[in-house]
């Protein structure tokens, strides 16, 4: 009873169970993932801004794309090397709440700025001679703000949700960071009603995201094959190659793990699924965006001579 009363006043990141020595090789690997993600992102953000070639709306949501990327790292990185190192692996309950609110909040927002940016590339494909007018900079600063307002007002409730559960028994949460899952494994008492919210926010934030990509890209599909050149297509298709390889890599690592029975819960899994989606992710976009792009390639030529 003593026991079960106890209110949690901090929790204990695990990280993965290794010995000494993986651990110092699992910060060395993080911090040259991290340090290539901040790198390339404020590369990317930086030809973005400075090339006027790169000033159209494509280019916006790749920016903004970046600087999400940036802020969603730096929300988690910083702790998991100090996990990774450091003896003492605690975070105090509010640093939990605050890191919990920030990552989840900046990856609804990218599940929304990945389905803005499809409705981008089918525009584009679409109406090529209307493209300015039909995106237009309003437009595209309206559909930015209202991914992260989105993102940000349904972390909030999960947040507040999540943290007004019982955490009665142990503290320790077998994870990098203060991911969801973890977190409710934790929690005692009945979580009917959180099991509810929590389908209804994988529905509005990664489902009715992931259904509007999936018809932009049908629309995209059925425009393409209205093109009667083999190098139309072609030209027309590599257009959103980069955009369909983010989206198959971010939204197949999320719903690996949140879509899984809860039977089939393991652990180690996850932890590997959700390094993946906050730290790998952030670090892959630059590459995709700019190796795959001609126009950032010349754009980063001039940038260096």
């Amino acid at each position: 009873m003593e026991r079960a009363n106890h209110t949690v006043t901090e929790f204990s990141l695990v990280g993965f169970k290794t010995d000494p020595v993986m651990q110092l090789i699992l910060f060395v690997v993080f911090l040259g993932v991290y340090t290539v993600t901040l790198v390339g992102n404020i590369m990317l953000i930086t030809l973005i801004c400075n090339d006027s070639r790169l000033h159209t709306p494509m280019y916006f949501f790749i920016g903004d794309l970046s600087f999400l990327d940036l802020w969603y790292s730096s929300v988690n990185s910083p702790k998991i090397l100090v996990t990774c190192i450091s003896e003492d692996k605690s975070i105090s309950f509010a640093g939990c709440v605050a890191q919990f609110l920030f990552s989840a909040g900046l990856g609804y927002s990218d599940c929304y700025l990945l389905a803005a940016m499809a409705y981008d590339r089918y525009v584009a494909i679409s109406k090529p001679l209307l493209y300015s007018q039909a995106m237009s900079i309003r437009l595209c600063a309206f559909l930015v703000a209202a991914s992260y307002l989105g993102g940000f007002i349904n972390s909030s409730i999960i947040t507040k949700r999540t943290f007004a559960l019982n955490f009665c028994g142990d503290n320790v949460i077998d994870d990098f960071f203060c991911d969801l899952l973890p977190l409710v494994k934790l929690a005692c008492g009945r979580k009917d009603g959180y099991q509810t919210l929590l389908y209804f926010l994988l529905a509005s934030n990664v489902i009715i995201p992931l259904v509007l990509i999936l018809a932009s890209y049908l629309f995209i599909i059925t425009t393409i094959l209205r093109i009667r050149s083999t190098q139309g297509r072609l030209k027309a298709f590599s257009t959103c190659s980069s955009h369909l390889i983010s989206v198959t890599l971010y939204y197949g690592s999320i719903l690996y793990i949140y879509c899984c029975p809860q039977s089939s819960y393991f652990m180690d899994r996850n932890k590997i699924g959700s390094t993946f989606y906050t730290v790998v992710f952030p670090m892959l976009n630059p590459m995709i965006y700019s190796l795959r792009n001609k126009d950032v390639k010349e754009a980063l030529n001039k940038l260096f001579k």
